[in-house]
């Protein structure tokens, strides 16, 4: 082997020289240490050998080039000094960093990665026994359980995990990191509904309060810690769901010199998120003040039947003279059901999970397998009484894939169903009358949910169905005190503004502008509109047009027999002109259809894929 030397890299100082003229060493020992612009750089051993001469000794400047240091092959070594050369080489080994780096590696990890791993550890659950006992004692998860619950199996990546709450000023740093892990607002990626989708197709952002830490409250970090993610969604279109279970605003947070915190942009950045992507709020138990305003910016609310949503606790609820409650009393869940803030009822957190990953499905995709309904019944699914209620929403479950039904806001505007859906594994929206209620008049609560169902499928590309069934718009004096001309508007203005593919089937009354309204503003609005044979038409129910049309013909009859007998004719007449048969003669509809073939003629007209940025912003009327 020729002789080898250790050369200057660059120009520096010598930091240290750890070998000496004699000593034995090994290829990779490090033998001088040169520090240049604040670095310290390590000059190794090029091979095996023995030090024949050094030029340098610490505190010289050397330049690039520079030889520093000579090595003799072993077997030609000059003679060794009066030290042995395993003397030396033992000196070399003890000074050496690569030489101890692997006995530490074997020790266990070195002292600053072990520092992270310990504040890595204090961010399980297990390392909070006690905050996390209480969860399962009153039946509830954790925040993290319920994360890995909506997430695909080791699939999170979290962001800002090692943030404590901005305490230090009345707490120690030790405490903070012990009990107010990620300052209480658990965020990061994850994949959903991966192996049906793809991974491409799946990524989502999750966020969960932590009710175990100062309550789920709103801090300083855990602000910015959202509004980080936010950014990110934003700027990948990634859906969001929000675990909101929380107090609001938190006013212990003294580090920061801020006295309200009204600059803050949390609350703008997630509003900007809606019509981006699916935005999916869930909650299992108390949700007030500023956690139930990022809720009620949602597309979606999920929530549990012991759950209580309000825009303020008990405690502000009293700091503003307005008495004294329990968190139960405010905002329950039957309420919330009922006047259409939650869009969704479960009973439980592990329910709540299932939905959210359902929910999100409808926007990631073509479901890969389906199975057909049994649909035998659809033939007689309309009573032949024409007074008589049935059931439109067990229609839709005869008419789409099996088990694919998710029927959204069931506990308000029960005039309307609103559901999402699948044919042939391709997601639909899907509106239907429901005659059991005022007879399928739509009232306010029944426009507003039309008006916001259709919204949320032309935002996302979801193409939409209706089933009609209506006399109209519900009229009379006390209606028109809850603005009925504002909120069945409504139903105008997002059918006017639709771009994704709509479909209509009237199943039996399609009457004046409350059946217009059902189906995008007219009844060739609709990519195509069928009726099933026990479709009957006009401008208004029919009997007000005959009794309205006729009146003066009526009341030249007197009342009684004779009177009725007139009615009825009269209204036979207008039944037998406005029969599906006579709309499809005279082109006013596309088609007649049997029953049976519903799901087939629906799956024909239906284009595949999705609709992309096919959104129009409008003025809503309410």
């Amino acid at each position: 082997m020729a002789n080898q030397s250790v050369q200057a890299p660059m120009s520096g100082g010598v930091v240290q020289v750890m070998a000496k003229i004699g000593d034995v060493v090994r290829q990779g020992d490090v033998l001088i240490i040169l520090e240049a612009m604040k670095m310290e750089h390590e000059l190794c051993a090029p091979c095996d050998g023995q030090v024949g001469h050094c030029t340098v000794q610490a505190g010289e400047v050397v330049q690039e080039g520079d030889v520093l240091m000579g090595l003799l092959p072993v077997s030609v070594a000059a003679p060794a000094p009066e030290t042995p050369a395993a003397s030396g080489a033992e000196s070399v080994a003890a000074t050496n960093p690569s030489a101890t780096q692997a006995e530490k590696s074997l020790s266990g990890p070195r002292a600053d990665l072990q520092r992270v791993l310990d504040r890595q550890a204090l961010l399980l659950d297990a390392a909070r026994p006690e905050a996390v006992a209480k969860r399962h004692a009153k039946g509830q998860r954790s925040a993290r359980e319920n994360i890995a619950a909506t997430a695909d199996v080791d699939s999170f990546l979290e962001y800002g995990g090692l943030a404590v709450a901005a305490q230090t000023q009345r707490r120690s740093i030790e405490d903070l990191r012990a009990n107010t892990p990620a300052d209480g607002l658990i965020t990061g990626t994850a994949t959903v509904n991966a192996q049906q989708f793809g991974a491409s197709n799946a990524t989502c952002l999750l966020m969960a309060y932590d009710f175990t830490v100062l309550a789920g409250t709103q801090g300083f970090r855990n602000h910015q810690k959202m509004d980080r993610v936010l950014e990110q969604a934003l700027r990948h279109r990634w859906p969001v769901v929000l675990w909101a279970e929380g107090g609001g605003g938190r006013p212990g947070d003294v580090d920061m010199p801020i006295v309200a915190g009204l600059h803050i942009p949390t609350f703008a950045n997630f509003a900007v998120m809606s019509g981006v992507a699916p935005v999916v709020g869930v909650v299992q138990g108390r949700c007030f003040a500023g956690n139930a305003a990022l809720l009620g910016c949602c597309d979606v609310i999920i929530a549990t039947r012991d759950s209580n949503i309000g825009m303020g606790g008990p405690a502000m609820i009293e700091g503003g003279g307005l008495g004294v409650f329990k968190p139960e009393d405010v905002g329950p869940a039957e309420v919330q059901h009922a006047n259409g803030v939650i869009d969704i009822l479960v009973d439980d957190e592990a329910q709540a999970a299932d939905v959210v990953r359902r929910y999100l499905s409808y926007f990631q995709g073509d479901w890969p397998s389906w199975s057909v309904p049994d649909g035998s019944g659809l033939r007689d699914a309309v009573p032949e009484n024409r007074l008589r209620v049935y059931d439109t929403l067990a229609v839709v479950h005869q008419v789409f894939d099996e088990g694919s039904v998710l029927p959204l806001r069931t506990g308000y505007g029960v005039g309307m169903h609103t559901a999402l859906a699948r044919l042939e594994g391709q997601a639909v929206g899907v509106l239907a009358n429901n005659p059991s209620h005022l007879g399928g008049a739509i009232d306010p609560d029944a426009a507003d949910k039309a008006a916001h169902f259709m919204r949320l499928c032309d935002v996302h590309g979801i193409p939409l169905i209706s089933f009609v069934d209506t006399p109209g718009f519900m009229v009379g004096p006390d209606i028109e005190t809850r603005a009925q001309v504002r909120h069945t508007a409504r139903m105008f203005l997002a059918g006017a503004h639709l771009r994704v593919p709509s479909l209509g089937v009237v199943l039996r009354k399609g009457y004046g502008l409350g059946a217009m309204g059902v189906v995008a503003g007219g009844f060739h609005a609709p990519q195509a509109l069928c009726a099933w044979p026990t479709g009957e038409f006009g401008g208004m129910g029919l009997e007000g047009a005959v009794r309205l049309g006729f009146k003066k013909e009526l009341e030249g009859k007197p009342e009684g027999p004779e009177r009725e007998a007139l009615f009825e004719q009269l209204l036979q007449a207008y039944k037998a002109k406005g029969e599906a048969l006579n709309m499809a003669t005279t082109l006013e509809i596309d088609d007649v259809i049997d029953p049976a073939q519903t799901r087939a003629w629906l799956a024909r007209h239906l284009p595949r894929g999705r609709i992309e940025d096919q959104c129009k912003p409008y003025v809503d009327a309410w």
